[in-house]
């Protein structure tokens, strides 16, 4: 149906297997503590905590991964060049990992944070993305 460049499917590929690290060590970290409840981050914790920590960076990659991958996707059915492309999705794939290894070993509610910087290099692939896609629509 199209063509994806390897580094594209490599990318994906990377961001989808970050999702699911991100997801077993919140899972594991949090199962650790005494009187855990499974699907809920006790009360009153913050930066201090792994658990708080390990939790709300796989939540913020819940927030913004799916996006991501519905601009990378559109952008595959668009045709849009795959070297732009997979340029884009290596480095959202590089912002997110950097981003939960700060989250994880950094505990600062300092705005913003180094890991912010992160986000932020992540958010401009997303936009880099939908600008592909507008450009290959006005020009193709």
């Amino acid at each position: 149906m199209f063509s994806a460049s390897t580094t594209v499917i490599a990318g994906l590929w990377v961001i989808i297997v970050t999702l699911m690290v991100q997801w077993a060590v919140a899972a594991a970290v949090k199962a650790k503590q005494p009187g855990a409840v499974p699907g809920k981050v006790p009360e009153g914790i913050s930066h201090n905590s792994l658990v708080f920590r390990t939790h709300r960076t796989f939540m913020n990659s819940l927030e913004n991964v799916p996006m991501f991958l519905a601009s990378v996707f559109l952008a595959l059915f668009a045709g849009v060049s795959s070297a732009w492309l997979g340029y884009w999705v290596v480095l959202f794939a590089a912002a997110r990992i950097i981003h939960m290894v700060l989250y994880y070993a950094i505990a600062t509610e300092k705005n913003p944070s180094p890991r912010s910087w992160f986000f932020v290099l992540g958010a401009i692939a997303n936009i880099a993305v939908l600008v592909l896609i507008a450009l290959d629509a006005l020009v193709g």
